[in-house]
């Protein structure tokens, strides 16, 4: 089983951010973080990586219910979605499957949430 989901697009860094962003939208999500690796690579280690940037997306009925059921079930969010430039004119973007995240916590109750969230990321993915 793979832990993510994801898809390549001929398209520049910055409009499949803003692509991805609307479309996690269109789900429900909100992007509560965005973390730029490269930069980050950069201020820290001085190293030089391609673009690349990590962004933590919310549901929020979605993350209500996966705290109801497992008060520290936040250690497991935002689920993760990264845009990251593969050559020129190419970018990935991928996202974490969450019933592969969850597998790790013993919490039956998480089951029907985390699918939800992982066909709400899947479509975000395939319509891109």
């Amino acid at each position: 089983m793979s832990y993510y989901f994801a898809k390549k697009l001929t398209l520049s860094f910055n409009d499949a951010k803003n692509l991805v962003t609307e479309r996690l939208k269109e789900q429900g999500f909100g992007v509560l973080t965005e973390i730029d690796m490269k930069s980050t690579m950069k201020t820290k280690l001085d190293e030089d990586i391609s673009d690349y940037i990590i962004l933590g997306a919310c549901n929020p009925p979605s993350a209500f219910k996966a705290l109801s059921a497992e008060e520290r079930i936040g250690l497991m969010l935002p689920c993760n979605v990264i845009v990251r430039t593969i050559s020129d004119d190419e970018v990935e973007v991928a996202a974490i499957d969450p019933i592969a995240s969850m597998q790790a916590v013993q919490n039956n109750n998480l089951g029907e949430t985390a699918l939800e969230v992982q066909n709400k990321l899947k479509i975000v993915i395939e319509s891109l």
